[in-house]
Protein backbone atom coordinates (compact mmCIF):
# COMPACT_ATOMS: atom_id res chain seq x y z
CA UNK A 1 0.00 0.00 0.00
CA UNK A 2 1.07 3.42 -0.90
CA UNK A 3 -0.89 6.92 0.69
CA UNK A 4 -3.52 4.38 1.06
CA UNK A 5 -3.86 3.06 -1.89
CA UNK A 6 -3.15 -0.47 -3.35
CA UNK A 7 0.28 -0.57 -5.29
CA UNK A 8 -1.30 -3.14 -7.91
CA UNK A 9 -4.63 -1.99 -8.78
CA UNK A 10 -7.96 -4.47 -9.75
CA UNK A 11 -9.41 -5.43 -12.56
CA UNK A 12 -7.18 -7.53 -15.67
CA UNK A 13 -7.94 -4.88 -18.61
CA UNK A 14 -4.95 -3.46 -20.11
CA UNK A 15 -3.34 -0.10 -19.93
CA UNK A 16 -3.26 2.41 -22.33
CA UNK A 17 0.19 2.23 -22.13
CA UNK A 18 0.17 -1.90 -22.91
CA UNK A 19 -2.70 -0.91 -25.97
CA UNK A 20 -0.42 1.09 -27.77
CA UNK A 21 3.15 -1.25 -27.15
CA UNK A 22 0.56 -3.70 -29.33
CA UNK A 23 1.71 -1.48 -32.48
CA UNK A 24 -2.35 -1.10 -33.51
CA UNK A 25 -3.55 2.24 -34.44
CA UNK A 26 -4.84 3.73 -31.67
CA UNK A 27 -8.62 5.51 -32.12
CA UNK A 28 -10.09 7.24 -28.68
CA UNK A 29 -12.41 9.92 -28.03
CA UNK A 30 -12.64 12.84 -25.39
CA UNK A 31 -16.13 14.12 -23.88
CA UNK A 32 -16.82 16.45 -21.02
CA UNK A 33 -18.86 16.22 -18.13
CA UNK A 34 -22.85 17.53 -18.90
CA UNK A 35 -24.09 20.55 -16.76
CA UNK A 36 -27.71 19.58 -17.38
CA UNK A 37 -30.05 17.07 -17.73
CA UNK A 38 -30.49 17.50 -21.04
CA UNK A 39 -26.55 17.74 -22.26
CA UNK A 40 -26.55 14.82 -19.58
CA UNK A 41 -28.68 12.91 -22.72
CA UNK A 42 -26.95 14.08 -24.87
CA UNK A 43 -23.45 12.90 -23.41
CA UNK A 44 -24.39 9.60 -22.61
CA UNK A 45 -26.70 8.82 -26.26
CA UNK A 46 -22.65 9.67 -28.04
CA UNK A 47 -20.40 7.51 -25.46
CA UNK A 48 -22.74 4.69 -26.77
CA UNK A 49 -22.43 5.24 -29.73
CA UNK A 50 -18.72 5.37 -29.15
CA UNK A 51 -18.61 2.18 -28.09
CA UNK A 52 -20.20 0.38 -31.07
CA UNK A 53 -16.83 1.98 -32.56
CA UNK A 54 -14.80 0.05 -29.79
CA UNK A 55 -12.44 2.51 -29.38
CA UNK A 56 -8.88 2.14 -27.53
CA UNK A 57 -10.12 4.56 -24.93
CA UNK A 58 -12.25 7.10 -24.06
CA UNK A 59 -11.71 10.14 -22.13
CA UNK A 60 -13.66 13.25 -20.12
CA UNK A 61 -12.18 16.37 -19.54
CA UNK A 62 -12.18 18.89 -16.32
CA UNK A 63 -13.90 21.97 -16.92
CA UNK A 64 -11.95 25.62 -17.14
CA UNK A 65 -10.32 26.03 -13.54
CA UNK A 66 -11.25 22.48 -11.73
CA UNK A 67 -14.37 23.86 -12.34
CA UNK A 68 -16.06 20.07 -13.17
CA UNK A 69 -14.14 18.29 -10.87
CA UNK A 70 -16.97 15.99 -9.56
CA UNK A 71 -18.71 15.97 -12.84
CA UNK A 72 -15.59 14.21 -14.43
CA UNK A 73 -14.98 11.90 -11.32
CA UNK A 74 -18.93 10.66 -12.02
CA UNK A 75 -18.55 10.55 -15.42
CA UNK A 76 -15.73 8.45 -15.42
CA UNK A 77 -16.35 6.23 -12.65
CA UNK A 78 -19.77 5.04 -14.62
CA UNK A 79 -17.88 4.54 -17.97
CA UNK A 80 -15.61 2.09 -16.23
CA UNK A 81 -18.72 0.78 -14.25
CA UNK A 82 -21.63 0.55 -17.03
CA UNK A 83 -19.53 0.44 -20.29
CA UNK A 84 -17.14 -2.04 -22.07
CA UNK A 85 -15.27 1.26 -22.48
CA UNK A 86 -11.48 1.95 -21.54
CA UNK A 87 -11.68 5.17 -18.89
CA UNK A 88 -8.61 8.28 -19.11
CA UNK A 89 -9.45 9.82 -15.82
CA UNK A 90 -8.66 13.95 -16.75
CA UNK A 91 -6.29 15.42 -13.27
CA UNK A 92 -5.60 19.02 -13.07
CA UNK A 93 -3.36 20.88 -10.34
CA UNK A 94 -6.27 23.72 -10.51
CA UNK A 95 -7.29 24.71 -7.37
CA UNK A 96 -6.19 21.62 -5.70
CA UNK A 97 -4.30 20.92 -2.71
CA UNK A 98 -1.93 17.80 -2.57
CA UNK A 99 -4.29 16.41 -0.57
CA UNK A 100 -7.79 16.24 -2.68
CA UNK A 101 -5.30 15.10 -5.55
CA UNK A 102 -4.96 12.34 -3.60
CA UNK A 103 -8.09 11.74 -2.71
CA UNK A 104 -9.29 12.12 -6.50
CA UNK A 105 -6.51 9.48 -7.32
CA UNK A 106 -8.16 7.17 -4.64
CA UNK A 107 -11.77 8.05 -6.56
CA UNK A 108 -10.20 7.02 -9.82
CA UNK A 109 -8.85 4.19 -8.14
CA UNK A 110 -11.68 3.02 -6.30
CA UNK A 111 -13.56 2.60 -9.44
CA UNK A 112 -11.04 0.58 -11.30
CA UNK A 113 -9.37 3.29 -13.34
CA UNK A 114 -5.83 2.67 -14.05
CA UNK A 115 -5.38 5.32 -16.87
CA UNK A 116 -5.21 9.19 -15.99
CA UNK A 117 -4.07 12.51 -18.23
CA UNK A 118 -1.75 14.52 -15.65
CA UNK A 119 -2.17 18.15 -16.54
CA UNK A 120 -1.29 21.38 -15.09
CA UNK A 121 -4.56 23.06 -16.29
CA UNK A 122 -5.49 26.89 -17.09
CA UNK A 123 -5.80 28.71 -14.56
CA UNK A 124 -9.25 29.49 -13.55
CA UNK A 125 -9.61 33.03 -15.46
CA UNK A 126 -8.47 31.38 -18.39
CA UNK A 127 -5.27 30.86 -20.50
CA UNK A 128 -4.31 34.29 -20.57
CA UNK A 129 -4.39 35.24 -16.63
CA UNK A 130 -1.51 34.43 -14.63
CA UNK A 131 -0.76 31.02 -13.09
CA UNK A 132 -1.28 30.86 -9.67
CA UNK A 133 -0.70 27.54 -7.66
CA UNK A 134 -3.24 25.99 -4.88
CA UNK A 135 -0.76 27.15 -1.33
CA UNK A 136 -0.73 23.43 -0.84
CA UNK A 137 -0.74 22.41 -4.66
CA UNK A 138 1.44 21.46 -7.18
CA UNK A 139 3.15 23.67 -9.83
CA UNK A 140 3.75 22.03 -12.87
CA UNK A 141 2.63 18.84 -14.65
CA UNK A 142 5.73 17.29 -14.07
CA UNK A 143 4.78 16.98 -9.98
CA UNK A 144 1.45 15.19 -11.10
CA UNK A 145 3.05 12.85 -12.85
CA UNK A 146 5.08 12.22 -10.18
CA UNK A 147 2.53 12.12 -7.70
CA UNK A 148 0.12 10.08 -9.58
CA UNK A 149 3.12 7.46 -10.29
CA UNK A 150 3.84 7.13 -6.65
CA UNK A 151 0.56 6.27 -5.71
CA UNK A 152 0.05 3.09 -7.30
CA UNK A 153 0.33 1.22 -10.76
CA UNK A 154 -1.52 3.92 -13.00
CA UNK A 155 -0.76 4.33 -16.38
CA UNK A 156 -0.33 8.39 -17.16
CA UNK A 157 -0.27 10.37 -20.10
CA UNK A 158 0.46 14.26 -20.15
CA UNK A 159 -0.12 16.58 -22.69
CA UNK A 160 1.73 18.00 -25.89
CA UNK A 161 1.41 20.84 -27.82
CA UNK A 162 2.10 21.27 -31.95
CA UNK A 163 1.60 25.10 -31.59
CA UNK A 164 3.31 25.65 -28.41
CA UNK A 165 2.01 25.90 -24.86
CA UNK A 166 0.75 29.70 -24.97
CA UNK A 167 3.56 30.31 -21.69
CA UNK A 168 6.37 28.41 -23.51
CA UNK A 169 9.16 30.79 -24.77
CA UNK A 170 10.14 28.75 -27.67
CA UNK A 171 9.30 25.26 -29.37
CA UNK A 172 12.38 24.01 -28.17
CA UNK A 173 11.64 24.91 -24.64
CA UNK A 174 8.34 23.51 -24.65
CA UNK A 175 9.86 20.26 -26.70
CA UNK A 176 12.21 20.09 -23.05
CA UNK A 177 9.09 20.26 -20.92
CA UNK A 178 7.76 17.51 -22.56
CA UNK A 179 10.58 14.97 -22.54
CA UNK A 180 10.94 16.06 -18.78
CA UNK A 181 7.37 14.59 -17.88
CA UNK A 182 8.30 11.55 -20.14
CA UNK A 183 11.39 11.36 -17.70
CA UNK A 184 8.92 12.06 -14.61
CA UNK A 185 7.11 8.52 -15.39
CA UNK A 186 4.64 9.66 -18.36
CA UNK A 187 3.80 6.74 -20.72
CA UNK A 188 2.44 8.67 -23.68
CA UNK A 189 1.09 12.37 -24.63
CA UNK A 190 -1.65 13.43 -26.63
CA UNK A 191 -1.68 17.06 -28.07
CA UNK A 192 -4.04 20.47 -27.27
CA UNK A 193 -6.28 20.15 -31.20
CA UNK A 194 -4.17 21.70 -34.01
CA UNK A 195 -4.43 21.98 -38.00
CA UNK A 196 -0.69 21.41 -39.16
CA UNK A 197 0.29 18.23 -39.52
CA UNK A 198 4.42 19.32 -40.02
CA UNK A 199 3.50 20.87 -37.06
CA UNK A 200 2.90 17.62 -35.19
CA UNK A 201 5.91 16.02 -36.69
CA UNK A 202 8.44 18.69 -35.96
CA UNK A 203 7.19 17.96 -32.14
CA UNK A 204 7.71 14.57 -32.27
CA UNK A 205 11.28 14.57 -33.66
CA UNK A 206 12.45 17.56 -31.15
CA UNK A 207 11.74 15.61 -28.33
CA UNK A 208 12.87 12.57 -29.91
CA UNK A 209 15.80 14.65 -30.37
CA UNK A 210 16.28 15.07 -26.45
CA UNK A 211 15.81 11.19 -25.85
CA UNK A 212 11.66 11.70 -25.23
CA UNK A 213 10.18 8.03 -27.14
CA UNK A 214 6.76 8.23 -25.54
CA UNK A 215 3.93 7.83 -27.78
CA UNK A 216 2.11 11.07 -28.93
CA UNK A 217 -1.49 11.22 -29.74
CA UNK A 218 -2.54 13.88 -31.95
CA UNK A 219 -5.46 15.85 -30.93
CA UNK A 220 -7.91 15.96 -33.78
CA UNK A 221 -11.67 18.12 -34.06
CA UNK A 222 -13.63 18.28 -37.08
CA UNK A 223 -14.65 22.28 -37.36
CA UNK A 224 -18.46 22.46 -37.13
CA UNK A 225 -18.48 26.07 -36.24
CA UNK A 226 -16.52 28.70 -37.70
CA UNK A 227 -16.98 31.04 -34.46
CA UNK A 228 -16.32 28.39 -32.51
CA UNK A 229 -13.03 27.33 -33.40
CA UNK A 230 -11.73 30.83 -33.58
CA UNK A 231 -12.85 31.85 -30.11
CA UNK A 232 -10.88 28.33 -29.67
CA UNK A 233 -7.68 29.57 -31.39
CA UNK A 234 -7.59 32.89 -29.77
CA UNK A 235 -7.97 31.30 -26.16
CA UNK A 236 -5.07 28.49 -26.65
CA UNK A 237 -2.93 30.14 -29.54
CA UNK A 238 -3.83 27.29 -31.81
CA UNK A 239 -2.90 28.35 -35.06
CA UNK A 240 -5.19 28.00 -37.78
CA UNK A 241 -3.84 27.97 -41.12
CA UNK A 242 -5.50 29.99 -44.30
CA UNK A 243 -5.81 26.59 -45.89
CA UNK A 244 -8.42 25.60 -43.50
CA UNK A 245 -9.99 29.21 -42.89
CA UNK A 246 -10.20 29.59 -46.87
CA UNK A 247 -12.32 26.69 -47.13
CA UNK A 248 -14.47 27.01 -44.25
CA UNK A 249 -15.38 31.11 -45.06
CA UNK A 250 -15.74 30.44 -48.59
CA UNK A 251 -18.77 27.99 -47.77
CA UNK A 252 -19.60 30.00 -44.62
CA UNK A 253 -23.76 30.76 -45.70
CA UNK A 254 -23.83 27.58 -45.37
CA UNK A 255 -24.26 25.68 -42.26
CA UNK A 256 -24.14 22.02 -43.38
CA UNK A 257 -21.54 22.66 -46.44
CA UNK A 258 -19.26 24.04 -43.84
CA UNK A 259 -19.59 20.64 -41.26
CA UNK A 260 -19.02 18.48 -44.62
CA UNK A 261 -16.32 20.88 -45.21
CA UNK A 262 -14.87 20.76 -41.43
CA UNK A 263 -14.91 16.86 -41.43
CA UNK A 264 -13.44 16.72 -44.99
CA UNK A 265 -10.78 18.78 -43.55
CA UNK A 266 -10.02 16.52 -40.57
CA UNK A 267 -10.42 13.25 -42.98
CA UNK A 268 -7.30 14.75 -44.62
CA UNK A 269 -5.31 15.69 -41.90
CA UNK A 270 -5.74 12.32 -40.14
CA UNK A 271 -4.78 10.41 -43.50
CA UNK A 272 -1.27 12.41 -43.49
CA UNK A 273 -0.50 12.31 -39.88
CA UNK A 274 -1.41 8.07 -39.80
CA UNK A 275 0.66 8.07 -43.03
CA UNK A 276 3.45 9.67 -41.37
CA UNK A 277 3.37 7.80 -38.48
CA UNK A 278 1.44 8.65 -35.80
CA UNK A 279 0.37 5.94 -33.22
CA UNK A 280 -3.37 6.84 -33.84
CA UNK A 281 -6.23 9.67 -33.67
CA UNK A 282 -8.00 11.28 -30.58
CA UNK A 283 -11.07 12.51 -31.67
CA UNK A 284 -12.24 15.56 -29.48
CA UNK A 285 -15.92 15.34 -29.70
CA UNK A 286 -17.59 18.07 -27.72
CA UNK A 287 -20.35 15.59 -26.65
CA UNK A 288 -21.66 15.23 -30.02
CA UNK A 289 -20.15 12.47 -32.05
CA UNK A 290 -21.79 12.69 -35.12
CA UNK A 291 -19.04 14.08 -37.14
CA UNK A 292 -15.75 12.52 -35.29
CA UNK A 293 -17.67 9.38 -36.13
CA UNK A 294 -17.96 10.25 -39.46
CA UNK A 295 -14.09 11.08 -39.74
CA UNK A 296 -13.24 7.60 -38.28
CA UNK A 297 -15.58 5.76 -40.70
CA UNK A 298 -14.05 7.71 -43.63
CA UNK A 299 -10.26 6.66 -42.57
CA UNK A 300 -11.47 2.86 -41.56
CA UNK A 301 -12.98 3.11 -45.45
CA UNK A 302 -9.57 4.17 -46.77
CA UNK A 303 -7.65 1.15 -44.63
CA UNK A 304 -10.45 -1.05 -46.20
CA UNK A 305 -10.09 0.25 -50.03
Amino acid sequence: MANGLPSTLPGGAPTIRELLASGERSFSFEFFPPKTPEAEEVLWRSIREIEQLRPTFVSITYGAGGSTRDGTIRVTERVAQDTSLTPLGHLTCVAHSRDELRSVIGAYAGSGVRNMLALRGDPPGGPNQPWVAHPDGLNHAIELVELIRSLGDFCVGVAAFPDKHPEAVSLEADARVLAAKARAGADYAITQMFFGADDYFRLVDRAAALGCEIPVLPGIMPVTNIKQIQRMAELTGMALPASVTDRLHAVEDDPAAVRETGIEIATELCERLLAGGAPGIHFITLNRSTATRQVFRNLRSAVVS
